[in-house]
């Protein structure tokens, strides 16, 4: 047993902790957003009952965010809240958010949310040591008291402070205003324009009176547009501290966070078909688990689409659902080049088991293209996805933002169990055991499509680079597409080395010839001995 001293006891009791045993952590209350991902950077949302700072340059989506923060507010969490605009009036800012699927008039009737347009006039301001906000605090405190508001949107900062130059003024009233938010108990984003030379807002005194600090930023890069997150500062809370690519679609904002930090997604022990028995058979004899990532690789015209197209027609034939994400070909030129060699996916289209989705990589950045995969997910619920090419992608974004993205899309497919397979072209005159966007080590399974040129032929062949968790062949196997489908076939290994197509074929004959002449000559040997034995 522990023993205490007066000065322990004392110490104890002011705490009301028992020396040894540590305090508890009390965690900030936090006022959940409701906007997918962003949550989840800021760990639980904005902090409760303090006001958050949001700014950007034009056209970040500052308004828009601050705007679903009082939808969601309202509609999923219960919360009243107040949206006061000293620049756009309450009819633009309706039709704006009208855009996300927002019905802002129709909160509006129903008491949920307040909006309040203040028009302030510059030449009306005079900068005196007696100037104040009691005005606008009188007005925004009969807002919030009118509906109980626990969440209120000042949009923006400038249009009222712009015309005071002062800045103890500027400084103390900036002051005063957070703290009267903070007094009144709301939950508050305050929006404001980023100033020059990197400074955060143009003031540069707002951000450091600032419980939470969010950056907002819209970049061109290669005549692509994206928008990107950053939680510059959170008093009393972790946060993500990285940049996160966020979206504004037609359901509101999305932030895409790299949640594969976590590692802490299922897995199973169940294992279904590629869809080829051979291939099957290299496979433990039981083809791949269920959830995992599967990377095809191979160069032009090896049949990395077909093997695919085989993949998905026998998920469909187990019951699963399949989408099939393509970027080089039209959905109807994958399915007339199906049927060429057996795999008749139109029926599987018609009853609603395979969903294509086409799209030109350069038709937006990656950022839009990880969203709408996503979306599509989220709404066809399938069992197996297809991405290809994969590295076709690169033709959005750098090789670092690709990999990302497919980290994250890889990421988001097993916490679901969703089994995958990305094919990824490779090339002649590169290294043939590695893809574009090395995305290797992410993927369980690798598959290695290549082109074996021998006796003015070109045939293909397939071997299994890897596949963690179970048994694999080492072998490499002649990679055979016909009318009949796609099938495996042992390579012959000779003293000239690996023989393929008419090679094969031919040396197959010879064996065939040699062992036919061979048997006939045994067996005619036996019955010339059986005569001479009848015969004594």
């Amino acid at each position: 047993m522990t023993n205490l001293t007066s000065h322990d006891r004392e110490t104890s009791m002011r705490s009301g902790t028992p020396k040894g045993r540590p305090a508890p952590r009390r965690r900030l209350p936090k006022c959940p957003t409701g906007i997918q991902g962003l949550d989840e950077v800021t760990g639980g949302g904005l902090p409760r009952g303090r006001p958050t700072l949001l700014c950007g340059a034009a056209g970040c989506g500052k308004t828009l965010l601050a705007a679903e923060f009082l939808v969601r507010g309202a509609v999923t969490f219960g919360e009243p809240g107040v949206l006061m605009c000293f620049e756009e009036t309450g009819a633009e800012l309706e039709a704006n958010v009208a855009s996300l699927g927002f019905d802002l008039p129709g909160l509006v009737r129903r008491k949920s949310i307040v909006v309040d347009h203040v028009r302030v006039e510059r030449s009306e301001i005079q900068e005196t040591g007696e100037y104040d906000l009691e005005g606008l605090f009188v007005r925004l405190n009969h807002a919030i008291d009118s509906i109980g508001a626990k969440r209120v949107v000042l949009d923006t900062i400038e249009g009222l402070f712009a015309a005071l130059p002062n800045e103890s003024i500027l400084r103390a009233e900036l002051r005063r205003l957070f703290r009267w938010l903070k007094d009144k108990g709301v939950t508050a984003i305050i929006t404001a324009e980023r100033g020059r030379d990197h400074q955060m807002t143009r003031k540069g005194l707002e951000e450091y009176v600032s419980d939470c600090v969010i950056l907002l930023d819209h970049r061109v890069h290669e005549r692509i547009a994206t928008r990107h997150l950053r939680v510059v500062k959170y008093r009393g809370s972790l946060h993500g501290t990285n940049e996160y690519p966020f979206l504004i679609g037609e359901d509101g904002l999305t932030v895409l966070p790299i949640t594969s930090l976590a590692l802490d997604h299922p897995v199973s022990n169940g294992r279904i078909s590629s869809g080829i028995k051979s291939l099957d058979a290299m496979l433990d004899g039981r083809g791949f688990y269920r959830g995992s990532s599967v990377l095809l690789t191979g160069t032009a015209g090896t049949g990395k689409t077909s093997l695919a197209a085989c993949f998905v027609q026998a998920a469909a034939g187990r019951g699963d659902r399949a989408l099939f994400f393509t970027f080089e070909e039209s959905p109807n030129q994958v399915l007339r080049n199906m049927r060429s060699i057996g795999v008749n996916l139109d029926p599987l289209v018609q009853r609603g088991a395979l969903r294509f989705h086409a799209a030109r990589p350069s038709l937006y950045g990656l950022e839009m293209h990880l969203a709408t995969m996503f979306k599509q997910i989220a709404a066809f619920r399938p069992a197996v996805v297809v991405v290809d090419p994969i590295n076709s992608l690169l033709a959005a974004g750098s090789d670092s933002e690709t990999r990302g993205m497919v980290t994250r899309l890889i990421d988001s497919l097993k916490a679901q169990q969703i089994t995958s397979l990305f094919t990824s072209l490779t090339h002649e005159d590169g290294p043939q055991q590695q893809s574009d966007i090395l995305i290797s080590s992410l993927m369980d399974t690798w598959l290695l499509l290549r082109n074996i040129e021998s006796d003015r032929e070109r045939n293909r062949g397939l071997y299994v680079l890897k596949s963690r968790g179970m048994a694999h062949s080492n072998q490499v196997r002649e990679f055979l597409i016909s009318a009949r489908g796609i099938d495996l076939v042992d390579a012959y290994a000779g003293p000239g080395g690996v023989l393929v197509g008419a090679a094969r074929s031919a040396q197959t004959t010879r064996e065939k010839a040699v062992f036919t002449h061979t048997l006939a000559r045994a067996i005619g040997a036996s019955a010339h001995g059986n005569g001479r034995l009848r015969r004594r």
